[in-house]
């Protein structure tokens, strides 16, 4: 079963032998010189690893749309490299590094600085998102085309964290990246409706816990606005973090106009709710912040029906004296990386939601077709990249925040059951994690 997963060195062949390849029936898996060789009954070659996968789900490697990894300016949070190692552990094998670092990643060298980053940590594909704005300031677009053009070749680009909020600067964006098939990822939040200070869902608790309140109609407007810009500048946009059933809306609306929108949802906006904020513990201090019961209903139904196109962890990772405060004096952000496939397994494949296929798509093949990246979100298939992930699905485990890879410990799963584990990824061929140990070889040349 799943503990019997076992590693394997860079230039290892591999056979992974009876996994559920995710709806296309039980089978083998040959991985060599970074492919996918063969699918179906595989004989194993003499020195390859045996996986002993029975009663595991392979899926492709997961790639999240929205990763804060911190480096270069607060390596006291996260560094690229253990925020890939955090990636590997949650089964991903390409994550989006988000722009608001320190120095901001609004120029070319640094969106090659990042990138290089990611492949000295070897982990996970790290694919910089570059500014929208110069030091996010939201005045000045910032440099799309040599972002663009440079090594890292950047197609996403975003100011999360703060919203784009002026309507000229935004069309004049979308109009930009359009002649290279970029997009813009948009934090919708209406400054004038949401301000900094804003951190706890409006309505009758904010009110009661004395927190300043973020109405769902701060980012509804938002959605709604750039939806219209898009359609206007035929380009594409890209909603990150929504978390409100009016949004939901918007989307769908858009979506049936043929406008091209896509939307992401977070794990916690999938399964916690604005309840949690009774204790003011400041680690369910997060933004956009978590809504009512009514908002994760709609959420999950529209990841389900595909008006919401992925799952992205917006893992924010803090150091403890940046978290640990009074709750309106911490900072937004919550770790998601390690624990983002479990949720998604608790909350949607366990009820019934989603299949593994399902998920698949959500974690995997759309984010990839967002971000504009050809090797990932691939079916595991002949000639195809060795990026998967094999997942224990009935396995649950309680999550412990010591635990993590990430340099940070403000885990708002920690002392949660949840189920579906990952047992090991591989990136091209060669195992980034695993989970247990012990392993066989081929049998014959």
């Amino acid at each position: 079963m799943g503990d019997n997963v076992t590693g394997a060195d860079a230039g290892q062949v591999t056979v992974i032998r009876g996994a559920d390849l995710a709806g296309a029936g039980r089978g083998d898996l040959l991985l060599r010189d970074g492919l996918v060789a063969e699918v179906g009954s595989v004989r194993a070659p003499k020195g390859a690893a045996v996986v002993d996968a029975d009663g595991l789900v392979a899926l492709p490697g997961l790639v999240d749309l929205h990763t804060h990894l911190r480096e270069p300016g607060r390596e006291d949070a996260e560094t690229v490299r253990s925020g890939s190692a955090a990636a590997a552990a949650g089964g991903f094998t390409a994550v989006l590094a988000m722009a608001n670092t320190s120095p901001v990643t609004d120029t070319a060298e640094a969106a090659e600085r990042v990138l290089d980053l990611g492949r000295a940590a070897g982990l996970v594909d790290v694919q910089p998102v570059g500014a929208v704005t110069k030091g996010l300031a939201g005045e000045e677009l910032a440099e799309l085309g040599l972002m663009a053009r440079s090594r890292a070749a950047v197609r996403v680009f975003s100011d999360d964290g703060k919203c784009v909020h002026d309507a000229r600067l935004m069309r004049r964006a979308l109009e930009y990246v359009k002649a290279f098939d970029g997009v813009v990822s948009q934090h919708a939040q209406d400054p004038r409706l949401a301000d900094g200070q804003a951190c706890c869902h409006e309505g009758e608790l904010s009110g009661r816990l004395g927190l300043p309140g973020w109405p769902g109609v701060a980012e509804e407007t938002i959605v709604a606005r750039d939806v219209m810009l898009a359609r206007h500048t035929g380009s594409r946009v890209h909603v990150a973090h929504v978390s409100t059933a009016g949004s939901v809306e918007v989307v769908r609306w858009a979506k049936a106009q043929g406008i091209s929108v896509t939307a992401e949802v977070t794990p916690h906006h999938l399964m916690l709710t604005t309840d949690l904020l009774t204790d003011y513990d400041p680690v369910f201090k997060v933004n956009p912040p978590l809504r009512p019961q009514e908002d994760v209903e709609a959420l999950r139904a529209a990841l389900a029906d595909g008006t919401v196109d992925a799952v992205a962890t917006d893992h924010a990772p803090h150091a403890r004296h940046d978290k640990e405060h009074a709750f309106a004096e911490a900072a937004f952000g919550m770790l998601g990386l390690e624990q983002a496939l479990s949720v998604v397994a608790t909350v949607m494949v366990q009820p019934g939601l989603m299949t593994w296929a399902d998920v698949a798509a959500a974690m995997s093949t759309r984010p990839a077709r967002i971000a504009g990246l050809t090797g990932q979100g691939r079916p595991l298939e002949p000639g195809e990249p060795a990026n998967l992930v094999l997942v224990d699905p009935a396995a649950t485990a309680t999550v412990d925040r010591a635990d993590s890879r990430s340099l940070s410990r403000n885990n708002p799963w920690h002392g949660r059951e949840l189920t579906g584990q990952v047992r090991a990824t591989y990136l091209r061929g060669t195992q980034t994690h695993e989970h247990g140990q012990t392993q066989q070889q081929g049998e014959s040349a």
